[in-house]
């Protein structure tokens, strides 16, 4: 049969009252310290029995507890205040937890402080270890191939420069040959007559012996052609002119 349900009234045995007593206490103590670790909660219990014995938990301290309570009760313009403070320090401390936790974590992602991990806490600090290393190879494999990348459009890009100065510089050295062609195909402007490439002076000057005796000034002088037939010498016909020419 089942815990059948008990009458709520003051048992008048007093062996059984005394025996209840025990054990409701010593279970009301209990879930007071569950109470207190479970949700961080402030508690304070007070018992007393009926021979005015005292049984009390506090989770901290009962009396500060007690001072607390009453300064909750007697002063309720302080009641916000204090509730705000407490929700700070609550929050101050749930930060200094999760900072130490952090660094704990750090340390053991160093290498250091693992002599208190277990088996099954270092195989997972070792499977952390190698999800890193993998992602910080992946995250370095992409970083290196778009590098790569950049350097070949640069590098196509420096090609097309270099293609385009390639057809600019034989573009002006046509330009540059045309012109100098031009300028050898003209005439030269002191000797009009002369054809390309050649002048009366380069003629001259490659035939010194051709070029004839300069006029002789000749005053009262009578030239004398002597005929074919003449009988005469030639070298006195020269020397009668000659002296014919002076004595007039």
């Amino acid at each position: 049969m089942g815990r059948g349900r008990v009458e709520l009234k003051r048992i008048e045995n007093k062996i059984n009252r005394q025996v209840t007593f025990s054990k409701r206490r010593n279970g009301l103590l209990k879930k007071a310290y569950e109470l207190s670790v479970l949700c961080d909660a402030e508690v304070a219990l007070i018992i007393f029995s009926s021979r005015g014995k005292l049984y009390e938990f506090g989770s901290s301290s009962t009396t500060k507890t007690l001072e607390r309570y009453q300064r909750c009760c007697f002063n309720p313009q302080d009641n916000g205040a204090e509730r705000e403070t407490q929700s700070w320090y609550q929050e101050v401390s749930k930060l200094k937890a999760k900072y130490e936790s952090l660094q704990r974590t750090q340390r053991h992602l160093l290498g250091e402080d693992l002599g208190p991990l277990s088996i099954k806490e270092l195989q997972n600090l070792e499977k952390q270890l190698e999800g890193a290393l993998a992602q910080a190879r992946q995250r370095k494999t992409q970083i290196m191939m778009e590098q790569m990348e950049e350097l070949r459009r640069k590098e196509r890009q420096l090609g097309d420069m270099n293609k385009q100065l390639k057809i600019k510089v034989s573009m002006e050295m046509s330009s540059l040959e045309a012109e100098g062609q031009g300028f050898r195909g003209l005439p030269c402007p002191w000797n009009p007559g002369a054809s390309a490439g050649t002048s009366n002076f380069a003629i001259a000057a490659s035939n010194p012996m051709e070029i004839g005796p300069e006029p002789v000034l000749e005053i009262g002088y009578h030239h004398y052609n002597l005929g074919e037939g003449s009988s005469v010498p030639r070298s006195m016909a020269v020397d009668n002119s000659f002296f014919q020419g002076w004595t007039l």
